[in-house]
Formats: structure tokens, C-alpha cells, sequence
């Protein structure tokens, strides 16, 4: 009787096991896995490293950008059309919890009034490329301690 037990109390246990760590394995796979499409649209971003901020930037100039013109313009050459301000951005494709971002995602920030007033392109392992108003577009880290209190959520669009 005691063997029995024994023997049911460690098959839930394995069960169970294996169904937790299989359900994080797809999710975190999920979560992760890059694209070919995600890979390009990185591979554009990065292009435009050190191209000049702009607020207010007009939508598809090359020369300058602010935030929302940056990732409107670098959306825009995979065919994919985006709101023009980062506020409206916040509004398309699904909302992604930070823990399972993935390269292209969206990634919000509040300004100083606690609105969205910054947004940028996940481009994996904690980086976000973004037209910063004091470098111009630039790889920032996400956890740094500049942007870890600002971030608001992200959205996946691709």
C-alpha cells in the first residue's frame, strides 16, 4: 500500500514537472525567437545609428528623426504602416509582457507627466534602438537605470 503511494505521489510529481517545465520552454521560446522579418527590421534600424535628432521630425525624411518618426520610417520599409506619434503607436498590435519581448517589438516609455512620450524598436538581449534627443538614434539598454523607471509596456506589431 505504502509502495503504491510512493509510486502515484512521484508520477504527479514528474507530471507535473514536466508540464511546467514544458509549458516554459514553449513560452519562453515563443517569446524569444526572432524572425527573419524581425531580423531585417533590426538590420534597417540599426542603418540609421547616428542620424541626428529632430522633435517633430517630419514622417519619411532621412536625415533626422524623433522617436516616433524613427520607428514609423524604419516600420515603413517593410510595408508596415504606424501612427506617426508614440502615443498612438501604444494602440496597435498586442500588448507583450516585458518578460517576453522579442526583436521588433515596441517598447513604451513615460515622459516626465507619466504619458507615453517615447518609444522604440526591441532589438534583443535588453537593447532597444531609439532616436535619442541627445545622441540621435542610438542601442540603448533597456534595464539601464535611466530607462528601467520609465518603461510603460510594449507592443508587438509584426
Amino acid at each position: 500500500m505504502m509502495k503504491r503511494k510512493f509510486a502515484k505521489l512521484a508520477s504527479i510529481g514528474l507530471l507535473t514537472a514536466l508540464g511546467y517545465f514544458g509549458f516554459t520552454a514553449v513560452s519562453s521560446t515563443q517569446a524569444s525567437a526572432a524572425t527573419a522579418e524581425s531580423l531585417r527590421l533590426v538590420g534597417l534600424g540599426k542603418e540609421y545609428i547616428g542620424t541626428p535628432y529632430l522633435y517633430g521630425a517630419p514622417s519619411f525624411i532621412e536625415y533626422a528623426f524623433d522617436c516616433s518618426s524613427y520607428v514609423q520610417f524604419v516600420y515603413s520599409k517593410l510595408g508596415i504602416s504606424l501612427p506617426r506619434t508614440s502615443g498612438s503607436q501604444a494602440a496597435v498590435g498586442e500588448k507583450v509582457n516585458k518578460a517576453y519581448l522579442s526583436m521588433g517589438d515596441l517598447v513604451f516609455f513615460k515622459s516626465d507627466s507619466n504619458a507615453i512620450g517615447h518609444v522604440g524598436i526591441y532589438a534583443g538581449n535588453g537593447k532597444f534602438l531609439h532616436a535619442s534627443s541627445s545622441k540621435g538614434v542610438t542601442l540603448s539598454d533597456l534595464n539601464s537605470s535611466y530607462w528601467k523607471v520609465r518603461y510603460v509596456t510594449a507592443r508587438r506589431v509584426l
